[in-house]
């Protein structure tokens, strides 16, 4: 017996360690809920002869959706004011206007910079792949029949766009849920804070910062559903997605995935050489941000758990982390621009568009600009990337050829725009140190 109870020990031992780790990591919990939610999802899925009828599954998706629904609330409820309230104390804690000065002529070309490295890997993939021409006709012969997403909102004139950077008013910004203007407007306001005597801005700074505290509160109340909602958003794909549509369409997910690898190996070579950390240890630090990131699909539903491990984990400056993560999360969609530039180049391969040099540098150009700036919302690629098609002679409609794995590949893409937020923290972390701040506390005394 005690032979016995010897070599089961190890295993038992185990055991213990996986439970405990599940109660107390979150990551693990969300690891745990996603593969859950992809098996039952299958299992449950009539387009890989599952359990249900197609009916009874759109029935029991809602409902296995709803914990994932009521979380995306919450976050989306305190979402704003945590914005504005976190860039205007991150502008207005950065001490002096030459140090945010410092921050901003830093942060804006790194993020231009970035996005066109992800776009360059996604144009020579999809060149060098050609994703688009393994597409079976018949899909193509069914694409006209679906509606493609209105791109009207989308189709204005670049002064036009740079005006409407401004917001009239915070209301109306808060209404069209624009966050490109709360940005600027939260910048703005931060920046007068820095110009008024201290004593003068101290009580406001002290409401943003209760501002900031009500919201965090609100999103750790949330933060213990993030497993029910991992596993009810994942369930719910599933049934809807199932098995076939991903095959049909395998070799285009599959380059888009395989860009998305790169351009993460890319982060983990600037946290190594411009950041000068560990990947592994980074890796290891944002992983619950990504693993959230991959169920919501949403940057601004992460926002919270991304500025918490900016600061708590990553160690970064919280006056750089206020004010890149927000910033990050509304103009920095690296991943975005990836998988739309592979997505146009895939449809016009598949429908035998000849573009010349020229006008795939237009297209590359069109969406750096268009990924700059795009809500940070689980869907909104797939809208910006039809307004692009149009530039290049693919049909509108053409778009419903690649709307059944979108889900899959949005969820993917927001994890790497999530990480390019974090690798730019540490990146400002480094080339601006914290000496070179001014304290907050400054601002509380009198």
């Amino acid at each position: 017996m005690t032979e016995t109870h010897a070599w089961y020990t190890p295993f038992d031992n185990s055991l213990k360690s996986i439970k405990v780790m599940i109660r107390s990591q979150l990551w693990a919990q969300i690891i745990l809920a996603l593969i859950l939610g992809i098996v039952v999802g299958l299992m449950l899925s009539p387009q890989g002869g599952g359990l249900l009828e197609k009916e009874t599954a759109g029935i029991v998706a809602e409902w296995v959706k709803l914990p994932g629904s009521v979380f995306l609330a919450m976050i989306q409820m305190v979402v704003m004011p945590l914005v504005v309230s976190s860039i205007m104390l991150g502008v207005a804690t950065a001490g002096d206007p030459d140090y945010l000065k410092r921050i901003g002529l830093r942060i804006f070309p790194y993020f231009v910079l970035t996005t066109c490295v992800a776009v360059t890997i996604g144009a020579a993939l999809a060149i060098w792949i050609e994703p688009g021409r393994f597409i079976d006709g018949s899909l193509l012969s069914s694409v006209n029949q679906t509606a493609a997403p209105a791109t009207e909102a989308l189709n204005i004139s670049l002064p036009e766009r740079l005006v409407s950077l401004f917001p009239k008013s915070m209301t109306q910004a808060a209404v069209d849920q624009s966050m490109l203007q709360l940005v600027v407007y939260s910048i703005i306001m931060g920046v007068a804070l820095i110009a008024l005597p201290k004593q003068k801005a101290k009580l406001m700074l002290q409401v943003l910062d209760s501002v900031q505290s009500i919201t965090m509160k609100v999103v750790s109340w949330a933060m213990m559903l993030a497993p029910y909602a991992v596993f009810g958003l994942l369930c719910d794909i599933t049934i809807k997605i199932g098995l076939d549509a991903l095959l049909g369409m395998s070799v285009y997910v599959l380059t888009v995935l395989l860009g998305l690898v790169i351009l993460l190996c890319f982060y983990l070579l600037i946290v190594k050489f411009l950041a000068g950390r560990s990947p592994i240890q980074f890796l290891k630090e944002i992983r619950s941000v990504q693993l959230l990131a991959f169920s919501t699909s949403s940057s601004a539903a992460v926002m919270p758990l991304s500025l918490k491990t900016s600061e708590e984990n990553l160690k970064v400056n919280p006056s750089i982390g206020q004010f890149v993560v927000p910033l990050g999360a509304t103009i920095n969609m690296d991943g975005t621009a990836l998988y739309q530039t592979i997505a146009a180049i895939f449809l016009v391969q598949a429908f035998g568009i000849e573009l010349s040099t020229s006008a795939m540098i237009l297209l590359m150009l069109t969406t750096v600009g268009a990924s700059i700036g795009a809500p940070s919302t689980p869907g909104v690629g797939i809208v910006i990337l039809a307004s692009l098609l149009e530039s290049v002679g693919v049909p509108g409609a053409g778009i419903a050829l690649i709307l059944g794995v979108d889900r899959i590949l949005d969820m993917s893409r927001t994890t790497l725009n999530v990480s390019g937020d974090m690798t730019a923290c540490c990146v400002m972390d480094k080339w601006l140190p914290a000496s070179d701040a001014q304290k907050p506390m400054d601002y509380w005394s009198s």
